[in-house]
This record gives structure tokens, sequence and C-alpha cells, in this order.
């Protein structure tokens, strides 16, 4: 999906600041985990916006192809890299992924907050430019990294490996990643997750899952937010859940309001759970 989406090339993700930065962030470019310094990704996309006589279609589709294979075998080796350092650590790791607006950093301030006493959090968060969110999940006491992913519709493993060297690993149980808001990209692109955690806000629709299927079908968890808009939105809840579970017939739902606290403990209580579980499971 991605080597077609025309979402352009040539942006350098950087790591801004670390997890207490304060003030104006300054690029880092630091080893991550089991491995040394690594060169940004390339992050090859096409251009409709204009064309060439070369550039048809037909004359590099096989080419195209492999490339596209490549990087993403690349990508999954390096994600199970990834992998193998947070269980080393028994970390539980979650890939947060939505549209725009759907409520991803809210809900994770929240539930870092929900956590205090339980479980010891950090964030990776990853957006085209700013560090905006990074800095209000700092503001609330969370350890967080920012990526500034440039041009680039999604985050890598590499990405979040270079993020992650940033963090102090010896106090840390849950790191939370905020993948870039994109419904389509980061479906392709293993981080060395445990969980992928899909949202769909009720301003949203009740149709997403079936707009974007191969997002929602590859979630462990899917998140139904903004549950407090929900009569002023319209929103159909039946016709969400019987989307969902077409789509998503084995993720685990949760209905929430990350603002009112509706729904939330049950959602803390699963993390709880799911960290006991990693940590008892063989890797």
């Amino acid at each position: 999906m991605c080597m077609e989406c025309g979402c352009g090339s040539g942006g350098s993700p950087r790591i801004l600041g670390g997890p207490d930065a304060a003030g104006p962030s300054t690029p880092h470019d630091s080893g991550g985990p089991g491995a040394g310094p690594a060169p940004a990704p390339h992050h090859p996309h096409e251009h409709p916006e204009h064309s060439h006589p070369a550039d048809e279609p037909a004359a590099h589709e096989p080419h195209t192809v492999t490339l596209h294979r490549s990087l993403l075998e690349k990508n999954q080796r390096r994600a199970e890299r990834n992998r193998g350092y947070f269980r080393a650590r028994g970390w539980l790791v979650l890939n947060v992924m939505s549209s725009p607006g759907a409520g991803k950093t809210t809900l994770i301030e929240q539930t870092a907050k929900g956590l205090q006493g339980r479980l010891r959090c950090a964030v990776v968060v990853g957006d085209l430019a700013t560090d905006l969110d990074a800095a209000r999940l700092r503001a609330a006491g969370v350890p967080t990294v920012q990526v500034a992913t440039g041009t680039v519709c999604h985050l890598d493993a590499d990405m979040v490996r270079r993020a992650v060297q940033e963090l102090n690993p010896d106090g840390l149980d849950l790191l939370i990643i905020e993948n870039v808001g994109n419904l389509v990209c980061p479906a392709d692109f293993d981080l060395g997750e445990d969980l992928r955690v899909v949202l769909l806000s009720v301003t949203e629709g009740e149709d997403k899952p079936l707009k974007y299927p191969p997002l929602f079908h590859s979630a462990h968890v899917a998140i139904i937010t903004k549950s407090d808009l929900a009569e002023a939105a319209r929103f159909n809840r039946a016709a969400a859940l019987a989307n969902l579970h077409r789509i998503s017939h084995h993720a685990r739902i949760f209905e929430l309001s990350a603002r009112t606290g509706a729904g939330m403990q049950a959602w803390l209580d699963f993390l709880v759970a799911e960290h006991r579980r990693v940590q008892n499971e063989p890797w």
C-alpha cells in the first residue's frame, strides 16, 4: 500500500528530544535495541502529480513489487529484533493506530494516569511534524519520545528502535507507541508490538472498519472512543459493533470515553492482565 499512496518521499525521520525534554526539541539519532546506529529508512513513493514516459506502471511493476517486498522483509527482521528486546525486559508493547483526531493522545494520557501504581508507562509518538502530542504527554508526567517522520506516513521498526534508545529501560512495564494518524500504511509495518490497538471514534461513523479492512483486520484490540459523544453524533452502536465483529472478528472490543472515564477501568485491567501474560510467556 505505502508504495503506491503518493504521500511523498525525501523526508528523513528524526528523534526529537528525549522523554524529559523541555523547550524546543532538537534532533537526536542514536542506536537502538540490540544494534548500532542505522540510517534513516528509505521510503520510496510514487508521485501521481507528474509522470514520465518511462514511468508507465507496466514498465516498473516487477521492480516495484520486489522493492516493496524487500522493504517489508527488512522491517520485519528489525521488528523481530525489537520484539526480542522488549520481551527480554518484560515490557508489554502497544501499537496504537487510528485516523487523525480519533483520540489516541487523550486515551494514552488517561491510560498512563490510570495505571499509576500498577504499571510504569512510556510513550513513543509518531507525527509528520511538531512535538505537540509528546509535549502534552510529558507535561502529564509520562516519559515520551517524539519521532518526526517528515513525509513518511507511518512509523517503522527502525524508527521505534531509535526512539526507544532514548528511554530508561529499567523503569518501564508498558511501552505505548502512538503511530501516525493514518488508517492505511501503518497496517503493513510490524513494530515489534505485542498488541495492535485500533481506535474508532463515534464521530467518524460506523463504517470505518468496512472502508479500511486491512488495518482493522490486523488489530488485536478495537476501541470505540468518545462514547460520551455518541448521542450527539447519532452513532449507530449496533452497526459499529456488527462491522467490527465482521472485520476484526478476533479482536477484543472496548467502548469508552477517556474524557469522562466511562469504560476506562475495563481497559486498564485488561492491560495489567496482558502485562502479566507477557511476563509469564516464554519467548
